[in-house]
């Protein structure tokens, strides 16, 4: 078992910015990649960013490509692995729950019905 815990999430206005952290705790001594989704109200749960299990390669979703930075840190003693998403100059198209998820195989990292592991959210509003 893998646990995810997200937090975070705040309400700022627009412009502003906002990190975000997932931490990891169990099966931290395997290989996974790890992502951002997030669900707005009414809407389906869509794609933020990615990361591989080492970190070497992200993927991100047009929407936040240069906005938003996703990176990772794998504790040297596999105690707990923790994930980031820094996001920057938020727009109020932004607000949503944000969800953090592992995934073991790495070879879908946009498909989030390929991930084995999700978090409960933790959730960022964006006033104009």
């Amino acid at each position: 078992q893998l646990q995810l815990e997200e937090s975070g999430g705040e309400s700022v206005e627009a412009g502003y910015s906002l990190r975000l952290s997932c931490r990891a705790s169990g099966r931290t001594r395997d290989s996974y990649t790890m992502g951002w989704f997030r669900q707005a109200p009414g809407k389906e749960r869509e794609f933020v960013a990615a990361i591989s299990w080492n970190g070497d390669t992200t993927w991100y979703s047009d929407s936040v490509e240069g906005r938003f930075t996703i990176s990772r840190e794998n504790a040297r003693d596999y105690v707990e692995n923790t994930m980031y998403l820094q996001m920057n100059n938020l727009k109020p198209e932004d607000t949503a729950a944000y969800y953090c998820a592992a995934q073991f195989s790495g070879r879908y990292p946009k498909w989030a019905r390929k991930y084995d592991y999700w978090g409960q959210g933790t959730q960022v509003f964006v006033s104009p």
